[in-house]
């Protein structure tokens, strides 16, 4: 009788035992999820914020561009208008400087034209890639959610 006891005692205690282990292992699962949720949720925000800070950095460029652009156009006035001038004039090495001087002028609108249309499609990427960090950023926290109301349920 004692050696069924004995027995019965030692079966429950590895029971008890196993339990007991399972629910630490559960308890340190879950803090471990928590803990990689948190440092999810901080390389989000960090992704988020150099994507705004690139955002930033873009429309900073194309307000430049656009200067660029609007300067060029303001000289391409005047060099078309310093053409007519040496066509009126007559003077052949004039008008041979007029006309280079406009191929220069429009050479450098077309360099300032596509380097603001690389700067618009940076932007554009840029918000592409905020859009989807937040998008992580979102997910991130509602699994943090989900974890701790589990760790507190469990």
């Amino acid at each position: 009788m004692n050696r069924q006891i004995s027995g019965w005692t030692t079966g429950v205690a590895v029971v008890t035992g196993i339990f007991a282990g399972i629910a630490l292992w559960a308890t340190v699962a879950g803090a471990q999820e928590i803990r990689d949720d948190l440092r999810d949720i901080r390389g989000d925000r960090q992704d988020i914020r150099r994507d705004t800070r690139d955002i930033r950095e873009d429309r900073g460029e194309i307000r430049q561009d656009n200067r660029e652009i609007r300067q060029d156009a303001r000289e391409l006035r005047g060099d078309r208008q310093s053409l007519r001038d040496a066509i009126k004039s007559g003077d052949p090495q004039a008008i041979r400087n007029a006309r280079r001087e406009l191929r220069q002028g429009r050479r450098e609108m077309r360099h300032d034209v596509a380097e603001r249309h690389h700067d618009v499609r940076d932007l554009r990427q840029d918000r592409h890639e905020r859009h989807g960090d937040a998008r992580d950023l979102r997910h991130d926290r509602r699994e943090l959610r989900r974890d701790v109301h589990a760790r507190r349920a469990g």
